[in-house]
């Protein structure tokens, strides 16, 4: 995500470390300046599995979402005295005045001078930390939950815990947005018959063994010894056939995942006058109404563990596909 430095300088009063830090100060008749410095993403690791499917999870039957903002490092010294640099040079060969150029080189000296609460950037304790700033989540639907953080830098030895404030990156956090980047194998589910269904004639459902397995997403904090690993686990398909003119098989529509990671059975030679252990038959064609959408819905269950040996469950989460049935009816004479 992209840093967005806006600076508040009153000419009536010096700017505070808030102001100076990045910050999103509010207008109060001061000047405004607004640079892009660079890309910085939050030092956060994330590993494992499920990083690597096809869809992300959507919460069921719940409103949770993911965290909107939070606060985690960002800048190592170095790093932050080179954005700061950077910063101010634009500053300076902008055409602001110079009262509001001065406010910006004072407010830097009481932060990081010599004097500063960070002096020289803590360039001395390089490798020893690093400076956390806050992160918006752009894809959170609530525009207005990911500016609930206010600015703030504040700096964390490595070893050190997170300061207890609201919003700082703890263990449960690292569970949420590990559970925000999993993402799960397609629900391609097989068909028999394939193709065009019939009238009265069962369809079996069934997913490959091994293809639904539980899936995991590691985040860390790796030099603050902190991670999260947060696993979703294949629990139950649901068939929706798309018309009340079907009958499910079980009546539920619930398919349970087996042990070895498959749902349901494959279709074989000589079972068609077996009730499949999951399907779908349909009671009337679609030549007048038009395709039925056959909806499969895999629910993951989600759980999580920390590295303090806490852990606890998450909305459970669902990765579904619709397929277009076609239903015909076969004709027969009776003589």
């Amino acid at each position: 995500m992209a840093i967005i430095a806006i600076l508040s300088f009153p000419s009536t009063a010096q700017a505070g470390r808030d102001d100076v830090d990045g910050g999103t100060a509010t207008d109060n008749g001061g000047t405004h300046l607004e640079a892009r410095a660079e890309v910085r993403q939050p030092r956060i690791s994330f590993t494992g599995n499920g990083t690597g499917g096809s869809g992300g999870l959507t919460s069921t039957q719940t409103t949770w979402t993911p965290p909107a903002c939070y606060y985690a490092p960002m800048y190592t010294p170095e790093e932050y005295q080179a954005y700061w640099d950077e910063l101010s040079r634009e500053f300076y060969r902008s055409g602001w005045p110079q009262e509001d150029k001065d406010l910006l080189r004072q407010g830097l000296e009481d932060s990081y001078g010599e004097e500063g609460e960070y002096p020289n950037y803590n360039i001395d304790k390089q490798g020893e930390g690093m400076f956390w700033q806050v992160v918006r989540n752009e894809e959170h639907p609530d525009y207005e939950a990911r500016y609930a953080c206010e600015f703030r830098t504040f700096w964390v030895d490595f070893g050190d815990p997170p300061p207890d404030l609201p919003g700082v990156v703890d263990i449960a956090t690292l569970a949420e947005l590990a559970y925000e980047r999993v993402r799960v194998p397609d629900t391609e589910i097989e068909l028999n018959p394939d193709g065009d269904q019939t009238v009265n004639l069962a369809t079996w459902v069934w997913l490959d063994q091994g293809a639904f397995e539980p899936v995991s997403v590691t985040a860390s904090l790796d030099d603050y010894g902190l991670w999260a690993t947060t696993t979703a686990t294949p629990t139950t398909l649901t068939i929706e056939p798309g018309t009340p003119d079907a009958r499910l098989h079980p009546a539920s529509g619930e398919c349970a995942v087996s042990g070895d990671g498959g749902i349901g059975e494959p279709y074989s030679q000589g079972r068609s006058g077996e009730e499949p252990p999951c399907g779908v038959t349909y009671l009337r064609a679609t030549h007048a109404t038009g395709s039925y959408g056959l909806t499969a819905s895999l629910t993951w269950e989600i759980s999580w563990e920390g590295s303090d040996g806490s852990g606890a469950t998450l909305p459970a989460g669902v990765f579904e596909t619709t397929h277009e049935i076609t239903v015909r009816e076969v004709q027969a004479i009776v003589r």
